[in-house]
């Protein structure tokens, strides 16, 4: 099987080809410039290097969110594109399941993934290694106040991502010397780990409906929280008329 997996839900892109398991392409690029002027460069390159046209995938993979809403909106796109122009399935996978895969293995430490939301918030979850099944989520994905979510963690825990990172300080303060926190490469989401995702959830049967599927963004965007703020100063206001 041949997949082509990208991720745009941060500010990195990741793009990869797998095919029969292996991986024959993998551009990563963390250069801050916007999605839109580099991703289908990227992808292209990407088919180049591995020697392959986009007609020859047999799946395309793509994060769902959450993330960022320009860039989720971007990789959505750019995958429908390429799967009505070849007639190919798309599978959705979590940014949150596809970062937790560079945790792996941990030992019986919980895995902690944590994406920057900003306003001292990140879209996080919880999962536990289980022996023979891989990673089991056992917190539902959602945005929160990190030193609320702090207070709820028991030591033990891995965590993960930018957000990890960011907020490493009030980590360390919650759990001082058992604080135990990714580096480097592990706390990017990369395409790799989105194909193989991809390829066990299409083999459960599981793919976007391409006219229907919508980014899992967690959190309304600035321009429909202000639309609802707006609506609400309204129907307030007319309450006293």
């Amino acid at each position: 099987m041949k997949i082509l997996a990208i991720d745009t839900s941060q500010k990195t892109i990741s793009v990869a080809l797998m095919a029969d398991n292996v991986i024959l392409s993998d551009i990563f690029v963390n250069s801050r410039r916007h999605h839109s002027e580099i991703l289908m460069p990227v992808i292209e390159e990407v088919f180049r290097l591995a020697g392959l046209e986009p007609d020859e995938m047999d799946l395309f993979a793509v994060t769902i969110g959450p993330g960022s809403f320009t860039g989720l909106r971007i990789g959505a796109t750019t995958i429908k594109g390429l799967a009505l122009s070849t007639g190919k399935p798309v599978v959705g996978v979590s940014t949150l399941d596809v970062l937790a895969l560079n945790a792996t293995p941990v030992g019986k430490r919980r895995i902690c993934p944590m994406l920057d939301a900003q306003k001292n918030q990140v879209y996080t979850t919880l999962y536990f290694q289980t022996e023979g099944k891989g990673m089991e989520k056992i917190r539902e994905e959602r945005i929160v106040d990190v030193d609320n979510w702090l207070q709820e963690m028991e030591a033990n825990i891995l965590f993960l991502g930018d957000g990890a990172v960011k907020y490493s300080p009030q980590i360390h303060r919650s759990f001082a010397s058992s604080a135990c926190i990714a580096e480097g490469h592990q706390n990017h989401v990369k395409a790799a780990a989105l194909a193989v995702l991809a390829r066990d959830k299409f083999e459960r049967g599981e793919q976007l409906d391409l006219l229907t599927f919508t980014p899992c963004y967690l959190r309304s965007s600035e321009a429909e929280a202000l639309v609802r703020r707006k609506t609400s100063d309204i129907d307030k206001s007319s309450e006293f008329r």
